[in-house]
Order: C-alpha cells, then sequence, then structure tokens
C-alpha cells in the first residue's frame, strides 16, 4: 500500500469567519456609542428614573467635563445661551445631558435661565441604573 503525501482536509476554515465577525462587532459597538451618546461625550450620572429616548423636536443642552455649554451640539457662550433660550417656545422639551464631573455652577446656570423664562418643560438626562 502507497500512502499519499496529501493530507485530505475534511473540515471548513472558520476562522477568517470569525475574524470577519470580530471587526463587525466592532464597527457596530463604536456606532452604538455615538448613536446613544450623540456628538459631544458626556459621562452621565446614574439615576434609576430616567428617560431613555428624547423627542427629535426637543432642545438638547449639553454640558461637558469642562463646564462648557452646547445648544443642539453647537458651542455656545452664555450671552448667545440665554438669547437661544429667550426665544425659545414655553412647550418646546428641554433635555439636559450634563457630565457627573461637570461644575454644578453651569448646572445651575441652566435650570436658573429656564426657570427665569418660566419654562418648565424640562428634562435631565441621566444614565438607567440597572
Amino acid at each position: 500500500m502507497k500512502k499519499s503525501s496529501k493530507l485530505k482536509k475534511d473540515g471548513l476554515n472558520v476562522v477568517p469567519f470569525i475574524d470577519i465577525m470580530l471587526v463587525l462587532l466592532c464597527i457596530v459597538l463604536s456606532i452604538s456609542t455615538f448613536i446613544a451618546q450623540g456628538k459631544i461625550a458626556v459621562e452621565l450620572p446614574q439615576s434609576q428614573s430616567g428617560i431613555r429616548e428624547a423627542p427629535k423636536d426637543a432642545l438638547n443642552i449639553v454640558i461637558d467635563e469642562q463646564s462648557q455649554i452646547y445648544l443642539n451640539d453647537k458651542l455656545v457662550s452664555q450671552e448667545d445661551f440665554n438669547k437661544e433660550i429667550n426665544a425659545l417656545d414655553a412647550k418646546t422639551l428641554v433635555v439636559l445631558r450634563s457630565d457627573k464631573e461637570a461644575k454644578f455652577e453651569s448646572f445651575v446656570k441652566v435650570i436658573d435661565a429656564l426657570k427665569m423664562k418660566k419654562h418648565e418643560n424640562f428634562a435631565i438626562a441621566t444614565q438607567i441604573r440597572e
């Protein structure tokens, strides 16, 4: 009997398939953080009650770690912020997202500007503690 020098391969090589799936998983996870967080990355404080998804027509106010204020993902000065709040319709929902490391003073300034306008239709976004 003569032994053949070639080995017969009876299996399917799944290593390239696993590599492709891992790359796709990394892409999906990185994109999902942008969708969930928005354009400005903030680390929200945790709470047991909070909103899951803000409506599309809501005004988004973000306070980042350096206590800078953004309106709909655009950096604004305090004067521009006050002008925008004064021009805001009283029924528009305002969603406030503040980084947990931001100064509390910035948070109070935003709430104070809303209260001075007698605007009470706002929500504070937090991470849902599970």
